[in-house]
Order: C-alpha cells, then sequence, then structure tokens
C-alpha cells in the first residue's frame, strides 16, 4: 500500500519500477518548488532524479509516480530519458535542503537549528508537498570535515510545521553536507562527479571542502575542466596542493596546466618534493605526445621479482585496470626514470605460470617501446595494432619514464565536453 508520509532522506537509494516490475532505476534526490515567501504553503514535490542505467539522472514528474511504499517507487511505464536539468525556482531537497541552517518559530519561540529531513505528504488531490521539517537545535557548526563525520553535539530535534520555518528558501551561510554525503556514500567517484557537477556553484565548494583529500582527488579527475579548475583554486592553497599530491600525476599535470602559471608554480612549490617532481616533468611535454599524456607511475618490478610478487602488485585496489594488466620490467631503480627498460609481462602469463618463477623469464619483447615525442595517432595505432590497453614510454636512454593507457587516448580523442554530453535518446519507454 502506498505511504500517505513519506521523509526525503528515506527515499534516497529506493529502487524505482515500472507497473511490469522492471527496476527503472535508483531515487538519487527529490525537486521542490520552493518560493521563499514566509506566506508560502506547504511546498510541491514535482519530481524525482533518478539515476538511470549509463551514469544518467532524468527528472519523474511526481504526476508519473502512482506508488511510494517502503523498499520502492512505481511509475508508469514512460520515463523520458533526457538527462535532469535544474531549472529557475527548482529545489534539490537532498543536495541543497538537508543541513542548511533555518530558523524555527515554534510555541512562542524563536531559534537556530539545522535541517535534518523533511517530510513530504501525500494531499486529497494527489500532489505530494512538504509538510513537515524534521529539524535539530543550533547553528549546525558541528559539521563534517573533510570526510571525517564529527560527532553531532547533542541537540534537541523536533519535528515542526514547514510554516515554522524561516530561512528553507534562502541558502544563507555556508552550509555542511553531512546528509548529502551520507546519500551518496554509494556512489563511484565518476558517479559523485556526475553529482557535483549538477550543484550550484556555492554548493559544489561546500561539498569539496567536506570531502577528504583522496576522494575530493578522485572526482577532480572526473569533472568537466571548468568545474575542477574552479573548485581547486577556491580551496585553502595548502589543501589545494594536498589535493594534487593525491591524483594521478597525469590528471594533477592536466589540471595544472589549466591554472595561471604563477597559481601553479605556487602549487608545486608546496607540494612534497617527489610529488612535485613527476607533474614538472610531465608539464614540460606538448598535450597530445606520449609524455604528455602518459601515467608515470605504472606497476614496474625488477626481472627477479616472483610471479606470486607480480600478481600481488596487480591486485592494489587503486589500478586502474588498465594498469593492473601489464607489469613492466627494468633494471633499478624501479621509480620512474627507471634502469634500462627489459620489457613487458601481461597478466594473463602471469597467471599461466607457476607462481615461484621470476617474471625477467617470460617477458613479451615483442612490443616495442615509444618515446616521449610520439604522436596520438601513433599511439593509438600501435595500442590497436598489439592489442593492447598501455603503451611503455621510455627516453632517449632507454630508461622506462611511464605508460599511456588506453583510458588517456581516449580522453585526448573524445571532445573536451564529452563528460557534459548526454549521448543518449531524449525519450524512451522503460
Amino acid at each position: 500500500m502506498s505511504s500517505t508520509r513519506v521523509f526525503v532522506a528515506r527515499l534516497n537509494g529506493l529502487s524505482v519500477f515500472d507497473p511490469l516490475g522492471d527496476e527503472v532505476g535508483r531515487v538519487r534526490d527529490v525537486v521542490v518548488a520552493l518560493s521563499g515567501r514566509a506566506s508560502e504553503l506547504a511546498p510541491p514535490v514535482i519530481g524525482l532524479v533518478v539515476e538511470v542505467p549509463g551514469r544518467r539522472r532524468v527528472f519523474v514528474p511526481m504526476t508519473r509516480v502512482t506508488s511510494v511504499d517502503a523498499g520502492q517507487v512505481i511509475t508508469t511505464g514512460l520515463v523520458n530519458m533526457r538527462r535532469f536539468e535544474q531549472r529557475r525556482g527548482e529545489t534539490l531537497a537532498v543536495a541543497e535542503l538537508l543541513d542548511r541552517r533555518v530558523t524555527v518559530r515554534h510555541d512562542g519561540e524563536g531559534f537556530p537549528a539545522v535541517v535534518v529531513d523533511l517530510a513530504m505528504d501525500l494531499q486529497r488531490n494527489r500532489d505530494w508537498r512538504i509538510t513537515k521539517v524534521f529539524c535539530r537545535k543550533g547553528d549546525g557548526d558541528e559539521r563534517r570535515h573533510r570526510g571525517l563525520r564529527l560527532r553531532r553535539r547533542g541537540g534537541e530535534t523536533l519535528l515542526v510545521d514547514v510554516d515554522e520555518v524561516v530561512g528553507l528558501a534562502s541558502s544563507g551561510p555556508v552550509q555542511a553536507a553531512d546528509a548529502l554525503l551520507e546519500a551518496y556514500e554509494d556512489l563511484k567517484p565518476a558517479d559523485l562527479a556526475e553529482a557535483v557537477h549538477e550543484l550550484s556553484v556555492k554548493r559544489r565548494g561546500e561539498v569539496a571542502d567536506a570531502l577528504d583529500d583522496a576522494t575530493l582527488a578522485d572526482v577532480l579527475e572526473e569533472l568537466p575542466e571548468d568545474d575542477r579548475v574552479h573548485i581547486l583554486v577556491n580551496l585553502d592553497i595548502k589543501r589545494a596542493a594536498d589535493v594534487l599530491e593525491a591524483m594521478e600525476p597525469d590528471d594533477a599535470t592536466d589540471l595544472i596546466s589549466e591554472l595561471p602559471e604563477e597559481k601553479a608554480e605556487q602549487l608545486l612549490q608546496l607540494m612534497e618534493p617527489d610529488e612535485a617532481a613527476p607533474i614538472r616533468r610531465l608539464l614540460t611535454y606538448d598535450e597530445d605526445t606520449a609524455g604528455g599524456m602518459m601515467t608515470t607511475e605504472p606497476v614496474i618490478l625488477g626481472p627477479d621479482a616472483s610471479i606470486a610478487e607480480a600478481l600481488a602488485v596487480v591486485r592494489r585496489e587503486e589500478l586502474s585496470p588498465a594498469l593492473a594488466s601489464l607489469v613492466f620490467v627494468a633494471r633499478p631503480p624501479h621509480e620512474t626514470p627507471t634502469g634500462r627498460y627489459l620489457g613487458l609481462v601481461h597478466i594473463q602469463r602471469l597467471l599461466r605460470e607457476p607462481p615461484h618463477e621470476a617474471i625477467g623469464g617470460i617477458l613479451d619483447k615483442g612490443v616495442d617501446a615509444i618515446g616521449t615525442q610520439a604522436s596520438l595517432p601513433v599511439v593509438t595505432r600501435l595500442l590497436a595494432a598489439y592489442n593492447l590497453v598501455a603503451l611503455p614510454v621510455t627516453d632517449d636512454e632507454g630508461r622506462l619514464v611511464g605508460a599511456v593507457s588506453v583510458d588517456d587516448v581516449l580522453d585526448h580523442l573524445l571532445p573536451d565536453d564529452w563528460r557534459e554530453r548526454d549521448m543518449t535518446p531524449e525519450a524512451a519507454d522503460v
């Protein structure tokens, strides 16, 4: 049976089904129309933001929602698959209203509070409206900071009518992002970046401030150029350097190259020397060459390393699938630039050989390394010709200086705005 009252935070992540029982996607937010007028009746809920396969977020009007039950949302069969774009007058409840600082006027007293949740009720005319606000007394200073969920101070919580809350429609001062990040906990960095991209500029900054350095680094690697530059330059300068250190060197180089030269040098000076060194080296290469595209941190081992050791290294979670598919073998040192490059070993070969054997005995020497000045077309043709997902890059002295992976190449082949494009049909039956 459909509920007549639903709390917004509990909707997040619920599966959305069509009448036949096929899953459409998952609820990611609730769209509310706020007027900002003190005399406003309970604000109407106009729709849901639903994440459908392909990491795309679409808008489902509440008129298409036939039932909201415990654990699921039922819609009519037709869903417009056009990517959701927030319009003027629309507010995202999870992303923008939860954790908002407000003033509550209740039982003859007024006090500051923070929005914890919102209750939406089904009206007799089948409209959904925000009728109640669940809030916590206090000014909200005890908030998450850089990914640390700080213990909230003990504060009284209460459920009040929405017309007793002042400031719900105004973003006001700096707002915490606890509820938003809790709602997005299950998202991969690319999906979180998609959600951050859709936020207002102010809200993006608040979310960036709340994320830990490693997660923010992952998100920046997935954001469009304008978004990531804006976030980075608005961070505290020391923290911006810390975030750059947490990024992959090639991604950090791409980001730094988009900054004014003076700002870029300031950040490099604040970074640890061993973290800044590969970025400075990458900045010397043209963008569309192997040197400009490569990562300086592929999997590198010496020829005496065992197959068991190599397999343990490629299991590391932080490695991309492309880099985990190959082990590059070189003389010491084993950090780029290495000693003389010897060859590579495919992960499939590692899986077929005895674990105690040395990887130096199973080298594939048929894949030639490329120079740092190899052009994008040359790199692309070689990846296709060898059926590889990465290529070794060496300097004039035959030392391994990095590897170009297929994802690096795709980033250069696709249009600059590919992360912002909707490549799917505008509507579909689901």
